[in-house]
């Protein structure tokens, strides 16, 4: 009969956090890329201006996500009543699709390499790939600080430039000792293919969030059974669960319960359905109550499929 709506005004404490981190990744991806246009002219190397190019299409996406990140800081309004916290996850979409195609482009041309290997620069190249390490290392662990699934992808992005220097860095080292030019495509294959396989890993989740998954770690049959042991509460159905950005979670639920139910039992019932949630996580829990006998408005239509969790008697 009645419902319950319980909004929370947590302060999770990593808003500006994960901006201030994605700020950083920016501009120290930026001003490696200009340094490493500038070492590529110096030591005439073809290999480190493509990974320029792909250093600049990384500053480009690390930009996006920096500015979807700061956008989604913005509070509710008539038109985007959980605000904007979604829009962070479209920077980390970009980022990792546009990683992906980067690192096919470095896969396409280190198999290239595998059967024609070039000679290469050794000593200009450790001396760009120490300076490569050095900014791409201090952005990677800036950004794996944060929790949000744009910083997770986005860690896996820089984590993929500073793997692919230090290759560059053992490589360049050992070529300078032996004429073994090969070593540079090996290293860059294995390292690809590595991080290709995380930033997959952590694009699922971005799909799955805008697919309206149920949450990580969050189980409805159990949860429902645990509502079910409120004395007063006949069955639970409707329950719909989702997550706004992978971080802030919604779950909406329909509670039956018996006709001689009093206002004191049906606020405790509700109580029960808050306290089995984390209450830092789901932000928008809304509990609708129901009395026995009562018509359920949305499942009186006829196309209704929806399944009920009963009380076992």
């Amino acid at each position: 009969m009645g419902s319950g709506h319980s909004h929370g005004s947590h302060d999770h404490g990593h808003g500006h956090g994960s901006s201030g981190n994605l700020k950083t990744a920016f501009l120290l991806n930026l001003s490696f890329t200009i340094i490493e246009v500038i070492g590529g002219l110096y030591t005439n190397s073809i290999a480190i201006l493509s990974d320029a190019v792909h250093d600049l299409g990384d500053s480009m996406s690390l930009g996006l996500a920096w500015y979807f990140d700061r956008l989604s800081r913005r509070g509710r309004t008539a038109k985007n009543t959980y605000g904007y916290r979604r829009y962070s996850l479209l920077g980390g979409l970009i980022t990792g699709l546009v990683l992906i195609v980067g690192l096919g482009f470095v896969l396409w041309n280190a198999a290239s390499r595998l059967f024609a290997p070039e000679e290469v620069n050794a000593p200009g190249m450790m001396i760009l790939a120490v300076i490569g390490v050095a900014f791409n290392g201090a952005a990677v662990l800036r950004v794996r600080r944060g929790t949000s699934l744009t910083e997770q992808v986005v860690s896996w992005h820089l984590l993929e430039d500073t793997l692919g220097w230090l290759a560059v860095l053992i490589g360049a080292g050992i070529m300078t000792v032996w004429d073994l030019p090969i070593i540079d495509p090996l290293l860059s294959i294995g390292i690809s293919l590595f991080v290709l396989w995380n930033v997959v890993r952590n694009l699922r989740k971005v799909f799955n969030v805008f697919i309206q998954k149920v949450p990580e770690a969050f189980d409805v049959v159990a949860f429902e059974r645990a509502v079910l042991a409120h004395p007063k509460v006949l069955s639970v159905h409707h329950t719909h669960s989702w997550t706004v950005d992978g971080e802030v979670h919604v779950l909406t639920t329909h509670l039956v319960m018996q006709r001689d139910a009093s206002r004191e039992e049906m606020i405790d019932a509700k109580a029960r359905v808050r306290s089995l949630l984390d209450e830092h996580t789901f932000e928008h829990v809304t509990v609708d109550v129901e009395l026995e006998g009562e018509l359920c408005v949305i499942g009186s239509g006829p196309e209704h499929t929806e399944t009920e969790t009963h009380h076992q008697h």
